[in-house]
């Protein structure tokens, strides 16, 4: 096995195993043993277990946002059809029997100290959501674009925490419905 692909099966491994468990739960042995790969191979590539946690949030970051991206583009002209084709996929997402919700929320709540890596990773990503959905508000001309923007991701969250807990039958079924109301409200 090469140097990358070994490195690759380590991530593609610990992946999941950290989505759907959490990163505390899962340790170095079960990746190790779930993966195939030597414990001394996955020591060269991830010095830590908190270097792979740290890998695997950088790689989720890099994926979301190119998922969220692919969301909004279309949209070049259209900041209000933006942001609902985003809850919507964030909605269609949530139903499904293998989401999680959000492994960042995961990470800050296992790794609480502000210095952590793995919490640094989390507060970089949730603040490229707030980015992205506060240039989308001030596109759509929102009288409070920052206000508007807030509570959207408050929504986002609210949809990742109750799929979390509810499973794929849940609350963020109304999201949508939630999101027209605060745009209806907060929009020209």
């Amino acid at each position: 096995m090469s140097r990358e692909s070994a490195r690759d099966k380590i991530l593609e491994t610990a992946g999941p195993l950290f989505y759907e468990h959490g990163f505390r739960a899962i340790g170095v042995d079960t990746i190790v043993e779930k993966s195939g790969v030597a414990k001394m191979t996955l020591y060269r590539h991830f010095p830590s277990k908190d270097d792979l946690v740290a890998a695997y949030l950088q790689e989720s970051h890099d994926d979301s946002v190119a998922w969220i991206e692919s969301l909004i583009v279309p949209y070049p002209d259209d900041a209000r059809g933006a942001i609902v084709a985003l809850f919507e996929g964030i909605a269609e997402q949530a139903s499904k029997a293998v989401c999680y919700g959000c492994t960042f929320v995961v990470a800050a709540s296992e790794f609480p100290q502000p210095e952590h890596p793995a919490h640094q990773l989390a507060l970089s990503y949730k603040q490229k959501m707030l980015d992205i959905l506060l240039t989308l508000t001030e596109r759509a001309g929102a009288k409070d674009p920052l206000q508007l923007a807030q509570q959207l991701f408050l929504l986002m969250d609210g949809a990742w925490a109750a799929v979390r807990v509810f499973g794929p039958h849940n609350p963020s079924q109304s999201l949508v419905s939630a999101v027209q109301v605060l745009l209806a409200a907060s929009l020209p």
